[in-house]
């Protein structure tokens, strides 16, 4: 795959997805969000990706939209303009493979709202985030949907009214990021966690994600009962069974990941 704002390349079954317009603070243009979009929609197709780790290229991760196409525009162009965005981060988390944000710089805005969007994300100690659009007459919005559901309400309303910046560690606490290591650490330690994800059952892995973004609104009762529809489902599934088998019989499990385990997993879609 071939992009002009992103790069793609792969490790083994990990595929890096890397934000390129550093000279620009990995803006989010229209065009590199479109990039981002195709190339996720891409690897989603793909059953030899297990995970992907979503990083950038220079000092910032990202500086949020690209503000050079925001000024005298129409309301129509805007609406595209954050549809566009909107359909981003839907996409990072319906797509099979989980996400995992390599933060090694400052992310803020839609750029902050792209790491709450990831799945996972891992930071670099020289990491900041923040959600300053108040300070600019242009409250973050949308980008208040994904950082409120990482962090919480009172914790997310501090970062959007006041707009200050928070240090990677603070964001580990806050729970925006799972943890804090080294920059020189920062590839090797997400390389680490995207491998551990991987040796599970991508077909059960696909399921998982599913499941957790459908039940996490819900209120309990509702998730109970969806959640034991998968899980029975996923029980009857080719790669449970033998992964039940193999903790059993004391060996590494085999997966297949079978056809049929595929049309099961969409069969929980219904759930």
């Amino acid at each position: 795959m071939s992009y002009e704002n992103i790069s793609f390349s792969t490790e083994e079954s990990i595929a890096i997805v890397t934000l390129n317009r550093p000279q620009r603070r990995n803006a989010l243009s229209l065009a590199l969000m479109r990039e981002l979009i195709d190339c996720l929609n891409a690897i989603g197709n793909r059953r030899d990706v297990r995970v992907v780790i979503l990083a950038a290229a220079g000092r910032a991760f990202s500086s949020g939209h690209d503000l050079s196409e925001m000024v005298g525009r129409s309301l129509d162009d805007y609406r595209e303009l954050f549809g566009v965005c909107t359909e981003l981060m839907a996409k990072v988390q319906s797509i099979p493979q989980p996400v995992i944000a390599e933060v090694q710089g400052v992310a803020t805005a839609a750029g902050c709202q792209l790491v709450a969007a990831c799945d996972l994300a891992i930071a670099s100690e020289e990491a900041t985030f923040a959600t300053p659009g108040v300070k600019i007459g242009l409250f973050c919005t949308t980008p208040m949907v994904a950082v409120s559901r990482a962090i919480g309400r009172k914790r997310a309303l501090e970062m959007l009214l006041t707009g200050e910046s928070i240090d990677a560690r603070t964001a580990a606490e806050w729970g925006l990021v799972n943890r804090v290591v080294s920059s020189g650490e920062l590839r090797a330690e997400t390389l680490k966690l995207a491998h551990r994800i991987a040796v599970a059952s991508d077909v059960v892995v696909a399921l998982g994600k599913q499941a957790f973004y459908a039940q996490i609104d819900l209120e309990q009762p509702g998730a109970y009962a969806y959640a034991q529809e998968v899980m029975s489902k996923n029980a009857i599934a080719d790669d449970a069974q033998e992964g039940i088998s193999a903790f059993l019989e004391k060996r590494a499990a085999r997966w297949t990941g079978a056809e049929a385990s595929t049309s099961w997993v969409g069969l929980c879609q219904d759930s």
